[in-house]
Formats: structure tokens, sequence, C-alpha cells
């Protein structure tokens, strides 16, 4: 008779291995992007490194003036070769504007989607919960004389001139970045967008725009469901926020970098660079501008 008999030892011992290995294999890789990573930036302190001054300098030339009205997107990590701390960006740029302007960066205190962080029902605190749009924007909301308005998704940290009304009754927004928020009140001010190290991909004024195109999409980028949030402010009492948020499946297809050849032929996609950190610098105007008009020849920016 012939016995019949299972690997499953065997069968386990493989496994085991095969987890063993692929565990190796992404040590290793981190490994390896580690060192190159060390590599780019020894590289860019030898041969391409730049000052605060220097960064200020180029701020300048890239059209950052006194009294500018300016929405910030970051990437501390593109600042290679930079011979300076990160408070020193914060610095230029309040220096480049003047006490006259006005500063902007977005807060958001997640990565992902706004949806799957809502369902963790968390109590969003002005002044304890942090930024998870990068170092910078963390250590601006921590700045002197920086208020940061009150949304329990979409909060944006604000200095200099008007400040307090730009963040006032942000909660009240019927969604995170339309109307009654500070994305619109940057282009009712005829406000800038600059991209510190970040491509178009990072644009949230993007979703300003969203709301009030809304009706010429062939879908809504919004839940049908609104959310009821809670936010609690500085002197600790709480508010209440009734929003839609923005749809996942919507948000998957949008694809931003369709602007880009249109704000080009426009002549509204300035960009320089210092070291080898990239600067874009855009108008809010001319975004909304190129927006709405390829809607007009039915295009959006969805894929």
């Amino acid at each position: 008779m012939q016995v019949c008999r299972t690997d499953t030892g065997l069968d386990r011992t493989r496994l085991r291995n095969a987890h063993v290995f692929a565990g190796k294999t992404r040590t290793i890789k981190a490994g390896i992007k580690k060192q190159l990573k060390l590599l780019r930036h020894g590289y860019a302190r030898t041969f391409r490194s730049f000052t605060p001054e220097g960064l200020f300098l180029q701020l300048q030339r890239l059209g950052l003036g006194r009294g500018d009205v300016v929405l910030v997107h970051s990437s501390f990590d593109a600042f290679a070769g930079f011979n300076g701390k990160p408070t020193d960006i914060i610095d230029a740029l309040q220096k480049a504007i003047g006490p006259e302007g006005t500063l902007l960066m977005p807060t958001l205190p997640f990565t992902g989607t706004a949806v799957e962080y809502v369902r963790q029902s968390p109590l969003f605190d002005v002044v304890r919960t942090p930024s998870r749009m990068g170092l910078m924007t963390e250590l601006f909301r921590r700045s002197p004389d920086v208020v940061r308005s009150v949304h329990p998704t979409h909060p944006v940290a604000v200095w200099g001139k008007d400040a307090a009304s730009i963040v006032d009754g942000h909660h009240r927004a019927d969604t995170p970045c339309g109307k009654g928020t500070p994305f619109a009140s940057l282009l009712d001010r005829g406000g800038k967008i600059l991209l510190l190290g970040t491509d178009i991909a990072s644009l949230t004024f993007y979703h300003m725009i969203e709301e009030v195109v809304e009706s010429r999409l062939p879908t809504s980028p919004f839940t049908k469901q609104r959310f009821v949030l809670t936010s609690k402010q500085k002197d600790g009492t709480l508010v209440s926020t009734e929003t839609r948020l923005f749809e996942p499946a919507v948000s998957r297809r949008r694809n931003l970098y369709k602007l880009v050849p249109e704000l080009k032929k426009l002549g509204a996609w300035r960009q320089l660079q210092i070291g080898q950190l990239a600067m874009t610098m855009l108008n809010a105007k001319d975004v909304y501008a190129v927006v709405v008009a390829m809607l007009d020849r039915g295009i959006t920016c969805y894929d």
C-alpha cells in the first residue's frame, strides 16, 4: 500500500525562508536608498550649495515681492546643499514679502485621503494637532505671529497682513477648500502659489476651483455624504463642521500635470533653480483661468 503524506512542514519552512529573504531584500534596498541619498546630499553640499541670502535673492528674481499674498508648498528634502536651517527658509519668505504681505501654508493633519482620516474619528485641535505636510509646515505653524484656521481636515497656517480675517470661519465652509476658506481668499486677493521642491500634483488650491466648477464636471469630486466633524479652538471651545469631502475614487483620477503645458503656453509658469532646488511661481488667477478655459474645450483634469 502506498502511503500518502503531506509536505506541510516543508511548505512552512519554504514560506518562512521566503519571508526572511523578502525582509533582507527590503533592508538592503533601504540601505542602498539611504546611501544614494547621502551621496546626493554630499554632492549638493560640495558643488551645488546655496545660502539663505542666495535663496532670498532667487525668490525675488522669481517674482516674489513685498506685499504679495503667497501660498507655499514645500519639501525640505529638496533643499539638498542648503547651508541653513528650515527656519531660515521661512525667514527668507517672510523677508521677501514683508509685513505687508501674507504667507500661507497648508497644514493638513493626515496623509492619504480625508475620508480615510475622518473615519478614525479624530478630534482636530488647532493648537496641538501637528501638520503632516512636511517639516517646514510644522515649524511654520509653531512660529511667532502665525495663526491657523480651524478646520478638521484642511487647516491653513497664515502669517502677515489680514492673517486673522483670512483664517476666520474656515470651519463653516461647505467643502474644505472652497468658498469661505483661505484658498478662496487667495484667489480673491490676487495671490500667488510657490512650489519649493514640489510639483503641480501638490496644488491644494485646485480643490477650491473644483467647488466653483463642480456643476460643469462630468462627475462631482465631492462625496455625497456630509461628514459632521469636531474641532477644538485655541480657547478650548469645540466647534462643529458639516462638510463634503473629496471622493477617493475621483481623487485617484485627478491629473494636475495636464495644467502644466497650458500654463506654459499662457506664460504663467515661471521657474528658476538654485542648487538642486526647483522653484515654481504661479498666479492663482492664472491657474483658475486655465482650468476654466480647458473646460470650455471639454478638457478636465481627470484621467
